[in-house]
């Protein structure tokens, strides 16, 4: 086996994620799962061929690490990890809050250590085709609903919300917004004080304008992006990896009695090919740690998504008491 050996922090649902894309790999080795849990770490690692650690002293075995514990045990890792001077990957957010995020890609950077967030829509298909798709956006749109997870114990803005203004942001080719406004609502009974369980963010940057729309509380998974310019609109479905171009026109109809149009609005539908985005975001991380990315640039693209997020929580109210579960729906 060539390459790095790559160690994973954190044993739950994006753990074992990553720890199967790394094994997959053929450009790493998976070195060592960590998590104080063991029947659940250590199956994890049995499965995949690798070792279980209890603490970050597993890490003697790596040669860089993914950070995919819980988003409020970010910042202790993620320090110990740089001290240690390996490269990391944090999934999304670094940190719930901008100072703290601040803190360890300044950390990152004085010790010359590469550092990534785990942004994972960057990879997915539909959004690189779309890209393609967009030059000059003028409006975009983002919806990302889900259903309660009880495990998540940040709001809604820094577990999904971040995901969106992130793409909306790199759109608008990395900008930070002239303005953000926000509502914010807190309405089930298991969240934790202050934090939010919908979100509706509106941005207005020099080019353009953009909104997201983040809840916890529905009852199927969306992933939607719509972004429109004055020649056409893109339609992302990030869930089916689906794109849709339309373009509208009026056509003079010369054969009509008089003076005619016609209206016409045309599809088209991309084929949509490429990799798994945890793969294709791993081979990303493989060659920030080789060198072949700018590691200074990567960790400049982490911070938009975030001071966004940061500015959209500091700038509204919470509202709404939480509600018992049965609220809204008919007996």
């Amino acid at each position: 086996m060539t390459g790095p050996r790559v160690a994973v922090v954190g044993a739950g649902s994006m753990g074992r994620n990553h720890a199967r894309v790394i094994a997959d790999s053929a450009s790493a080795e998976l070195a060592v799962v960590i998590d104080p849990n063991e029947p659940v770490a250590r199956s994890v690692a049995e499965r995949y061929g690798s070792s279980w650690a209890a603490d970050l002293t597993g890490l003697d075995a790596a040669d860089a690490v993914v950070v995919a514990a819980s988003t409020e045990h970010h910042y202790d890792i993620t320090q110990e990890i740089l001290r240690l001077g390996l490269p990391v990957l944090v999934e999304k957010p670094v940190c719930p809050s901008l100072s703290q995020t601040l803190e360890i890609l300044h950390a990152s950077e004085a010790a010359g250590v590469p550092i990534m967030c785990g942004f994972l829509e960057r990879y997915n298909p539909a959004i690189i085709v779309a890209r393609r798709m967009i030059a000059r956006p003028l409006y975009a749109r983002a919806e990302r609903h889900s259903p309660y997870a009880p495990r998540i114990t940040t709001g809604v803005a820094w577990d999904l919300l971040v995901h969106d203004v992130d793409l909306i942001s790199r759109f608008f080719d990395g900008e930070d917004p002239v303005s953000v406004n926000v509502e914010a609502g807190r309405f089930h009974p298991s969240s934790l004080p202050g934090t939010e369980d919908v979100v509706d963010v509106s941005m207005s940057f020099s080019t353009g304008v953009a909104s997201a729309s983040a809840s916890r509380i529905g009852q199927r998974k969306v992933r939607t992006l719509l972004i429109q310019t004055l020649e056409g609109m893109v339609e992302v479905d990030l869930l089916r990896r689906g794109v849709t171009l339309y373009r509208h026109t009026t056509i003079s109809d010369s054969s009509a009695e008089g003076a005619g149009f016609r209206q016409v609005t045309e599809m088209e539908v991309p084929e949509i090919t490429g990799r798994e985005p945890l793969a294709a975001q791993f081979t990303q991380f493989l060659d920030l740690v080789d060198g072949k990315v700018n590691a200074a640039a990567e960790r400049a693209s982490i911070v938009p998504a975030h001071r966004i997020v940061e500015r959209a929580l500091s700038s509204g109210a919470l509202t709404g008491p939480a509600v018992p579960t049965s609220a809204g729906i008919p007996g």
